[in-house]
């Protein structure tokens, strides 16, 4: 079993940045594809981004498109979320999220089989 743990989350002015990282404990997910999605207050869950196994490949939401980075260090086995020029609309629980195996780019929830408890990330304005 996977268990993913986030960090890097806090409170930032409009226009800030911060970097959410994610690492596994128990068995790695350097051989699998990953995401960040996020949940604000009331609303459902939406995707984010997501990388491919090799971090070749990534897709971004063209919510934060030019504005957020997805990437993965497979020697260190830990997954990023670069997040440039915030806004308070990027509030939200920022969740991290692997599949078990795999191979292209996920953009659906119910694709990951492991998640993370989520960090907080407020944009003020």
């Amino acid at each position: 079993q996977v268990q993913l743990v986030e960090s890097g989350g806090g409170l930032v002015q409009a226009g800030g940045s911060l970097r959410l990282s994610c690492a596994p404990s128990g068995r790695t997910f350097s051989s699998a594809p990953v995401a960040w999605f996020r949940q604000a207050l009331g609303k459902e869950r939406e995707f984010v981004a997501t990388s491919s196994t090799s971090g070749g490949r990534t897709y971004h939401a063209d919510s934060v498109k030019g504005r957020f980075t997805i990437s993965r260090d497979n020697a260190k086995i830990a997954v990023y979320l670069q997040m440039n020029s915030l806004k308070p609309e990027d509030t939200a629980v920022y969740y991290c999220a692997a599949r078990a195996s795999g191979a292209g780019v996920y953009t659906r929830a119910s694709s990951y089989d492991y998640w993370g408890q989520g960090t907080q990330v407020t944009v003020s304005s």
